[in-house]
């Protein structure tokens, strides 16, 4: 018999989680995600050593200025990683806009074309690329316009329909509404603890996959922030799921008999008109979890941005 990741395969498309190359490798998903926090991480694995080398030294030939040679190293390391994980998927790498710049909508188009044009030196169509976004109304609104263009997005920090609402209708590629920290609030407001099935995360994603299919919204629907096999199992026939190496381990070793889920929808209606910002940010403000969470998580990356930016500053200035 197959083992759980196996039985998967067939009806979600698996996303590593990871900048770790060995753990790509070793589960063979289509595509992987990057953020700041596993950039962080995959820059202390001594292999990578030689990456970090060459942002230094290309950020140094683009400026004498070493705030300006910070921002572009961390941008030229970012994508070197994301250049040797597409040496081994054959789908996408998400790579992801500084969180500092998540409600500067100009801000964010600048970087998500300095991403693109630097992939594209090295040989990378834009279309093996998507530029990650957090879910703000300025970052959906920028995604909108680069959708435009025809650079793919990838929204995430996604905690609410509202927010998965206005990626459909902006026209964003795929969404990563997250399931562990959905959940994680709910325990420590509640105090309670919740099967598989009943996990405000996984109720979230479901709800989310269900209306898009319903009204024929085209983007893709990709799980994110496990904290469980089970979360993982529930959410089976998702368009995708984006799983860390230590769940990939577990499900690669499990035997747990997979159904499908999550279905596509038998019929579709017609969907509400768009909505309007003061829509979004009303419905989004009465959510408290969302507005917690994401306030956490563009935090949170920022601080692991700037904690990259100082090993960086250390090497561009030793």
């Amino acid at each position: 018999m197959a083992n759980t990741l196996e039985q998967l395969k067939p009806i979600t498309t698996i996303v590593a989680d990871t900048g770790d190359i060995e753990a790509i490798k070793r589960y063979q998903p289509e595509d992987a995600t990057t953020n700041p926090s596993l950039i962080l991480k995959a820059s202390q694995i001594p292999e990578y050593s030689g990456l970090i080398e060459n942002a230094i030294a290309w950020a140094k030939s683009q400026s004498k200025d070493v705030e300006q040679q910070i921002e572009d190293a961390g941008d030229k390391l970012a994508v070197n990683i994301g250049l040797e994980i597409l040496k081994i998927v054959p789908g996408r790498i998400s790579t992801e806009v500084d969180a500092r710049l998540s409600f500067d909508k100009t801000a964010s188009i600048a970087k998500a074309h300095k991403l693109i044009k630097l992939y594209q030196e090295a040989g990378i169509d834009k279309s093996r690329i998507l530029i990650k976004l957090a879910s703000t109304w300025e970052g959906i609104c920028a995604a909108k316009e680069l959708e435009q263009e025809g650079i793919n997005c990838n929204l995430t920090l996604l905690f609410c329909f509202a927010q998965a609402r206005a990626c459909a209708e902006a026209g964003v590629y795929l969404i990563s509404p997250f399931v562990g920290r959905i959940l994680d609030w709910y325990k420590k407001d509640t105090g309670l603890e919740y099967s598989a099935s009943e996990d405000p995360g996984v109720v979230s994603v479901t709800s989310i996959y269900n209306y898009y299919k319903r009204h024929g919204f085209n983007t893709v629907v990709m799980g994110a922030s496990f904290r469980s096999t089970g979360e993982i199992i529930e959410l089976a026939g998702c368009d995708r799921l984006t799983i860390g190496p230590a769940l990939l381990e577990e499900l690669s070793n499990s035997n747990t008999p997979i159904v499908q889920k999550l279905l596509p929808a038998t019929e579709v209606v017609a969907a509400e008109p768009a909505m309007s910002e003061a829509q979004f940010r009303w419905e989004f403000n009465e959510d408290p979890m969302a507005v917690e969470k994401l306030a956490e998580g563009i935090r949170n990356f920022a601080i692991d941005q700037g904690k990259l930016e100082v090993m960086l500053k250390a090497e561009l200035t030793s």
